[in-house]
């Protein structure tokens, strides 16, 4: 099963959150799909929320990247992201990672998300599900 991982699953796995940081850290430790944007996504957060400085923020998104399968955010999924947001309703970010997701074969996306956005999920993109560990 293919898993995709959105960017606070790997924001948890940098954490001080011991139960969050610890599941983080196991769906890492099964090689998951994480995009560019998860990326990007992260090192802005760890900058300007956190103040993390650039040296650390490249170390540590490094090793991250060790463990994960990188996927590029290209034209073609941003284009995808535009019809799934105008189709959906769902955010241009939630666009974005969604068809990234599925273009890289993604059956399962992982992210702490309520339980009616999961089903709306699972709903638009059949083998596309929503899993949650932190809400369930």
């Amino acid at each position: 099963m293919a898993v995709c991982l959105d960017s606070n699953i790997v924001l948890y796995a940098m954490s001080d959150d011991d139960p969050k940081k610890a599941i983080a850290l196991a769906l890492l430790a099964a090689n998951p799909h994480i995009s560019t944007q998860v990326v990007n996504e992260c090192s802005h957060v760890l900058r300007r929320r956190l103040n993390w400085p650039p040296t650390k923020i490249e170390e540590e998104l490094s090793l991250i990247l060790e463990l994960t399968q990188l996927v590029d955010v290209t034209l073609t999924q941003i284009r995808s992201a535009w019809r799934i947001a105008a189709r959906y309703g769902f955010s241009h970010y939630d666009s974005l990672i969604i068809a990234t997701a599925l273009s890289a074969g993604c059956n399962r996306l992982v992210a702490p998300i309520k339980q009616e956005k999961s089903m709306s999920y699972k709903k638009c993109f059949g083998l596309m599900t929503m899993k949650n560990q932190w809400l369930s």
